[in-house]
């Protein structure tokens, strides 16, 4: 009987002892918490960052996912026992049911923080500092069982930035809470006095911001302003500091040297900045290896890799600094892009097809030349052509112009022989002799006008445009012909415009254009009937800008098929004819920049148009 009891005791024994190991695997492993304890406000950028790091280092390890709480102290903007102590009960009151595995406390405030109250909260967690700097102020107020990542721009580091800003510096202007707490510059008084014994320093860190923005604004030309976080303006109003840098920016004539990488792109130059967010990384890092057994003991406090020289280029320029200045290792942000920068791929394939079509390009431009010279060619042919046509064209006047002069000599001569009668007498009557004189004198000028205007049609001079009245241009070639069409019994009129029409062109090119629509449409209507035996030049304006000629005849119209061939060169329709009449004619007009066409009257006959450019359009 007491060897069985003894069995069953040993197998319920047994039994608890294998529901106890299935329980604890049923529940698994006691989730881990890291309580991220920062001096100001998480809302902060720069905090902000630094919470946002930690979270990634834990999210990095992949072998534990902890908790992790956040809680900002906000001790900058309100100090004091009071506010100090309904904290701590907050704080015991929330995270009384919360295992705390470790904290990472962000910042003096936050060290100084618990060193006095960290035993009533959490007494057993331990601690990693961070963004504090490797002072011995400092490292007084870490507790036993913690380990640190600094996190310090020292003050040599803003001399040497404002040094590489304003080369010959003498003076620089200190703004923000931070100059006077030993903890965070330490002895910045003689730091500064051992880099540069003749530096000249005003302090502002305990002055407000309306006179720190007074002071900032008069600073002599060599002189920078060293800044540090402020949150109040001294007068009872708070700030971020981000808002109150922007504030004293707005002041200031001096460049600004900075000491955060959220502060970058605030109107501040640069300097050696905190990365916040390696900060946070390097702290998170730390407080992992701690969740994963390592001792923080075992970890000696540590500078870490978060300061570096960045500059904003945009402040560079306003301020005329040489990057060859920047300390060595410099990061130069906001730069804008050169053009090669911003375009390169676009520039290589730019230049990739200018290089394939270079020869292209090459072999154009020969072919043009040759062209142009061609062209010059055809124009000193053509004009060489308008002058036959000309001369021709004076031929078959010869008839005319002999009648012309005929009748001013014949009247000449009759005159003459009449006052030779006169003079006989014995006494001549001298009015009448007088009389006789001034028709002579008035026959001679006809003459003389009709050899005028002979001479002027065949003359060869330079083409010349000037700006010409186009109702009297049209006039006088209806006058030059008019004796032509009185031999043939034509009809010649004008139908001018009421409006003065001027337009840009040279007087002999353009008559002779005109001159040969008139004389074609006159040879179209020689061999009708007497009453359709006429031809008609109308002057107009067309479209507000354009000038119109247009010379009707009665005749028997053009051939719809032929309406754009008779342009051609050497096409006639005339037994006689050489065609080059009207090729003439569309060569000088569209040299003009007008336009010449044809088309068939609904009344009958033809009607060529010539349109031009109003002088004042061109």
């Amino acid at each position: 009987m007491r060897i069985l009891s003894g069995l069953a005791r040993i197998l319920i024994v047994c039994l608890f002892t294998n529901l106890s190991h299935e329980c604890i695997a049923a529940d698994g492993p006691q989730q881990r918490s890291i309580l991220v304890l920062e001096e100001a406000d998480f809302r902060s950028p720069f905090y902000l960052e630094i919470f946002t790091g930690i979270r990634a280092a834990a999210k990095q390890n992949g072998k534990i996912q902890p908790v992790i709480y956040g809680e900002s102290l906000d001790l900058a903007r309100f100090p004091g026992p009071d506010y100090e102590e309904s904290l701590v009960g907050h704080l015991k009151s929330k995270y009384a049911q919360r295992s705390i595995d470790v904290i990472v406390s962000i910042g003096v405030a936050s060290a100084k923080f618990l060193q006095t109250r960290k035993q009533e909260i959490w007494p057993a967690a331990p601690v990693v500092y961070g963004f504090v700097p490797d002072l011995p102020e400092t490292r007084a107020l870490f507790l036993p069982d913690t380990t640190a990542v600094f996190a310090h721009v020292r003050p040599a580091h803003l001399l040497t930035a404002a040094r590489a800003i304003v080369p010959d510096l003498t003076r620089v202007v200190l703004v923000g809470g931070a100059w006077k707490n030993p903890l965070v510059y330490g002895q910045w008084k003689q730091d500064f006095a051992a880099a540069m014994p003749d530096l000249e320093v005003t302090d502002l860190s305990d002055t407000t911001l309306r006179e720190v923005r007074k002071q900032v604004a008069a600073q002599p030309a060599r002189s920078a302003i060293l800044t540090s976080a402020m949150y109040s303006d001294g007068e009872g109003t708070y700030y971020s500091p981000a808002a109150a840098l922007a504030r004293v920016a707005e002041s200031a004539n001096r460049p600004i040297v900075i000491t955060s990488d959220t502060f970058l792109g605030r109107s501040g130059v640069g300097g050696f900045l905190l990365l916040s967010d390696s900060i946070g990384r390097e702290a998170g890092e730390v407080a992992m290896r701690i969740l994963d057994g390592e001792a923080p003991s075992s970890i000696p406090p540590f500078s870490g890799d978060n300061v570096k020289p960045i500059f904003d280029w945009r402040e560079l320029k306003r301020w005329n600094v040489d990057e060859a200045n920047l300390p060595t290792g410099s990061e130069v942000r906001f730069r804008e892009p050169s053009f090669w920068e911003r375009y390169y791929w676009h520039s290589t394939i730019v230049a990739s097809v200018v290089l394939v079509q270079a020869l292209m390009i090459a072999t154009l431009l020969r072919e043009r030349r040759l062209r142009f010279l061609a062209e010059v060619e055809a124009r000193q042919r053509m004009s060489e052509l308008a002058h036959l046509n000309r001369r021709a064209t004076v031929g078959e006047m010869s008839a005319s112009i002999a009648h012309e002069l005929n009748q001013p000599l014949a009247a000449i001569l009759i005159n003459a022989e009449a006052a030779q009668q006169v003079l006989r007498h014995p006494a001549p009557d001298l009015g009448e002799i007088s009389e006789i004189l001034d028709h002579i004198r008035r026959d001679d000028q006809r003459a003389a006008e009709v050899i005028h205007r002979l001479r002027s049609f065949l003359k060869r001079d330079p083409a010349e445009r000037r700006e010409l009245d186009l109702n009297a241009t049209v006039g006088e070639v209806f006058r030059f012909l008019s004796v032509q069409a009185l031999t043939h019994d034509i009809e010649l009129a004008t139908e001018p415009s009421s409006a003065n029409i001027r337009v840009k062109a040279d007087k002999i090119q353009l008559q002779q254009a005109i001159l040969n629509l008139v004389v074609n449409a006159m040879d179209a209507v020689a061999h009708l009937p007497d009453d359709r035996r006429r031809v008609v030049g109308r002057t107009s304006l067309a479209d507000g800008n354009q000038a119109l000629v247009s010379i009707a005849d009665t005749g028997d119209g053009v051939l719809v098929e032929k309406v754009t061939e008779i342009f051609k060169p050497f096409f006639t329709t005339k037994a006689q004819g050489m065609g080059i009449g009207l090729s003439i004619a569309h060569t000088i007009v569209e040299a003009h920049g007008g336009r010449i066409w044809a088309e068939n009257a609904p009344s009958g006959g033809a009607v060529f148009h010539v349109s031009l450019p109003l002088a004042t359009s061109q």
